[in-house]
């Protein structure tokens, strides 16, 4: 094969000479830089920067690209190639020599100077792409990866969703059989409402007719006395001896008969006519008022308590609990419409007390110990004997549902408090209500006495909070100062100072002898349900809708936390000799002890 060599000179005008050696025959001119070339049909660098930053725009038509044939690559250059891609320019510098020293001798048979395969060619082209396609497969296996981890995760939140959406659903099915159930206990009750207004009309109609035919009389009978004079009932002297012989229309107006005296002397004498209401009329010194009470050691930090013992009292939600004055006893009541007695610390169950119709609100122990007090979202309060373990007394007063009660140190005076803006003192000897505390503008969540005496304090959704002397039923006391419903009101041992709590979490501490604010501490957003004085009365615990118990520390007014619970604490108590411990109930069902 005829070798082709290419020379190549530059001169300083920018001119090109180029002079090939060939075989054939055809002529090769010279062109200068100068010259015009003329223009073809391929774009410009403008114009595909162009074209590539805006697709959607069309240009002039496009000029069909020209196909390239490509020529089988001979047996030397491939050496060649091969030498300088794997970069052996030694041994390429030995073969270039060797091969051109072969080829001028003619010791080169033709038949070796053929093309390569195109095998060879293939299988580089092949091994290229196959590390192409290997890259592509790791970032394959990369996004796989990825995706397979956001759709196990989108799963959970997916099985999560439907658990919630199910749960909501049979809520929704409860509360509908619940209004159900309420709308069909309701109609059975207008039958009666509407025969009783019709009672009401008639009998107030019949007392407006007996009023009048009253007035008319008297007038007819005065006129007769005027006209006739035969009548002075001022100057007629009676035996008041013998009352039965006056008639009632000649009596004096202004006259008091005998009987009439002693009506009036029995009610100034409840000694007689309510034998045990006078121990509930005096007045009894607070023992702890004058005596030194120091906290107990795991009152510093919160640390210090720690939950000892978990009892699952109830299947659902515990509203309220109350400590046995004398022994370690526990009660506790639940929506489940029941009231249970437990041991502690070991939590053994005791006992088990079921009669209210609808949930329990609050429980109490009398100062013996020997019954304890309910009240109910079915309107009543009741009084169980422990030892029969059956109520024996029940007050029906309220109109809408209870939400506490409490004992009076004394033993023989109960209060609780309503849904119906009220508050009741019910004297438990006579078995009946002495008063009505009336006052408040919307539903009285809490109540309680100051300790050893007869003052009452309520707290109200109204936002305030008041004090009642239990005697005469008047309010001597209000407080403000909270934005928000009052949700549950507590004295200090000592009697000095009143806690509150309302539905944002806001907890305020107050001065019974001043009636002044002492403290603001905001432990929300969630509300406070129950708030608790350690023995001391240095330490606040506050039970929160948010599953926490806050423990307030009133000298710094540091706030600790502490975290156990599920679901919302409902309330809190601590041990009434020394604080040595905490009961807290929740929403979760259960009770937990800690120390």
């Amino acid at each position: 094969m005829p070798a082709q060599h290419e020379h190549v000179e530059s001169s300083q005008d920018s001119k090109h000479e180029v002079v090939l050696d060939t075989d054939d025959d055809f002529l090769y001119g010279e062109r200068l830089a100068g010259d015009n070339i003329p223009e073809t049909g391929e774009e410009t660098i403008d114009s595909s920067i162009r074209t590539y930053r805006h697709p959607s725009e069309k240009s002039q038509p496009s000029v069909p690209i020209s196909s390239v044939s490509r020529m089988p690559e001979v047996v030397d250059d491939y050496v060649r190639n091969f030498l300088h891609r794997m970069g052996m320019k030694k041994t390429l510098g030995c073969f270039q020599t060797e091969w051109y020293e072969f080829q001028s001798r003619g010791n080169i048979p033709k038949e070796e100077l053929t093309s390569v395969p195109d095998a060879y060619h293939q299988n580089q082209l092949l091994h290229e792409q196959l590390q192409h396609i290997s890259k592509e497969l790791q970032r394959s296996q990369v996004t796989c990866s990825k995706a397979q981890e956001e759709c196990v995760k989108l799963r959970k939140e997916r099985d999560y969703s439907r658990m919630h959406h199910k749960r909501l659903e049979q809520n929704k099915e409860r509360l509908v059989a619940e209004i159900q159930r309420l709308k069909k206990h309701c109609s059975t009750y207008e039958p009666s409402i509407q025969e009783m207004k019709k009672k009401y009309e008639a009998a107030m109609k019949e007392k407006t007719l007996t009023k009048l035919e009253l007035e008319k009389t008297l007038s007819h009978i005065t006129s007769l006395q005027n006209s006739m004079g035969i009548f002075d009932a001022s100057n007629i002297e009676f035996d008041t001896k013998d009352e039965s012989c006056i008639p009632h229309y000649l009596m004096p107006i202004g006259q008091t008969t005998r009987s009439q005296h002693v009506k009036r002397a029995q009610e100034k004498s409840p000694s007689k006519c309510e034998p045990n209401v006078v121990q509930f009329l005096k007045d009894v010194i607070n023992p702890h008022q004058h005596r030194d009470i120091h906290p107990a050691p795991n009152l510093s930090t919160a640390e210090g308590f720690r939950p000892n013992k978990t009892i699952q009292a109830h299947k659902v939600a515990i509203s309220g609990i109350a400590l046995h004055p004398k022994e370690q006893v526990l009660a506790t009541v639940s929506d489940d419409q029941s009231w249970m007695l437990w041991s502690l610390p070991d939590g053994q169950h005791i006992m088990t007390g079921e009669g209210h119709s609808d949930w329990i609100s609050d429980v109490d122990f009398n100062p013996e110990g020997t019954m304890i007090a309910t009240s109910s979202g079915d309107s009543t309060v009741k009084i169980w004997d422990i030892s029969r373990q059956d109520y024996i007394l029940q007050f029906t007063d309220h109109t809408q549902p209870v939400w506490s009660c409490e004992w009076h140190c004394g033993g023989d005076v109960l209060i609780s408090c309503s849904m119906d803006n009220t508050a009741k003192i019910w004297d438990i000897n006579n078995e009946r209500c002495r008063s009505t505390l009336r006052g408040h503008a919307d539903s009285v969540n809490g109540i309680t006495f100051l300790p050893y005496s007869n003052i009452v304090c309520t707290c109200s959704a109204d936002k305030t909070i008041s004090l009642w002397d239990a005697r005469t039923g008047i309010c001597a006391q209000t407080f403000y100062g909270h934005f928000h419903s009052c949700n549950h009101v507590t004295f200090s041992l000592k009697g000095d100072t009143l806690a509150s709590c309302d539905s944002y979490g806001v907890v305020k501490l107050w001065d019974v002898r001043t009636a002044s604010a002492m403290a603001t501490v905001d432990v929300g957003p969630h509300p406070a349900n129950h708030v608790a004085f350690d023995p001391s009365g240095s330490v606040l615990a506050v039970a929160s809708n948010d599953g926490t118990i806050k423990m307030y520390h009133i000298a710094t007014g540091k706030v600790d936390t502490l975290h156990n619970h599920e679901d919302s604490v409902n309330s809190v108590l601590f041990d009434r000799l020394a604080g040595a411990y905490l009961v807290s109930a929740s929403h979760d069902a259960t009770i937990r002890i800690w120390s």
